[in-house]
């Protein structure tokens, strides 16, 4: 394994962390009964993006990791206080339509 100032590559680049946040994620949105094909529409500079949750949780699952455990924070923390977490997606599919 290819090591980094004595860290392996993949702790330095997040890769199992990367998974672990995908396993996660999968089996939070599994528990909440969330349909990762339901479609909606953001407004971004191009005009109507047309998106699914699965695809705002794809782009999740490739952010940088210290980008998915503020996700992970935001999600857990919105769950916690019984608030909707498909409101938080759409709000993420915002940002990646800008």
């Amino acid at each position: 394994m290819k090591r980094h100032r004595g860290r392996p590559l993949h702790k330095r680049y997040g890769h199992a962390a990367g998974r672990s946040f995908g396993r996660w994620l999968d089996t939070f949105l599994s528990e909440k009964g969330i349909d990762l094909e339901q479609g909606f529409v953001v407004r971004g500079p191009s005009g109507d993006n047309h998106m699914t949750y699965e695809n705002v949780v794809d782009v999740m699952k490739q952010a940088p990791a210290h980008e998915q455990a503020a996700i992970k924070n935001m999600i857990v923390r919105i769950d916690f206080k019984n608030g909707d977490v498909c409101h938080y997606l759409r709000h993420l599919a915002q940002a990646i339509a800008q």
